[in-house]
């Protein structure tokens, strides 16, 4: 566990859309238990609770309680925040890929004039 998390200090260097955002990626695969949320978003807990609030009022998760514990679940509008919000990271994520394929047309291309002038 990151050093820093038990004294609440990881916590303070993500600004608020970073937490919230990370809260919601957390929750797509699977609804979590506030702890297990904790864990992996690792934002303290009094931190946690103010965001999860938040996203509850906005509609982007919602809160479901079962007999054992409460289950924290994003809903269609989180799913499409979250969707949103990663956009840019797969361009980013791509935009290599595009340039290496460019490169690789260009290259085949050259390949192909050699070939008809020959």
């Amino acid at each position: 566990m990151d050093k820093n998390y038990a004294d609440g200090q990881s916590d303070l260097r993500k600004t608020r859309l970073e937490s919230y955002e990370n809260i919601l990626e957390a929750l797509v695969d699977r609804p979590l238990m506030f702890s297990e949320l904790a864990l992996e978003t690792q934002v303290h807990q009094p931190l946690l609770t103010r965001h999860l609030k938040f996203l509850i009022q906005n509609g982007l998760i919602e809160e479901r309680l079962t007999q054992k514990a409460g289950l924290y679940a994003i809903t269609e509008k989180g799913l499409t925040v979250t969707r949103v919000l990663n956009f840019p990271k797969y361009i980013r994520k791509i935009k290599g890929t595009i340039r290496t394929i460019e490169e690789a047309a260009e290259v085949i291309n050259d390949l192909a004039d050699e070939n008809k002038d020959t």
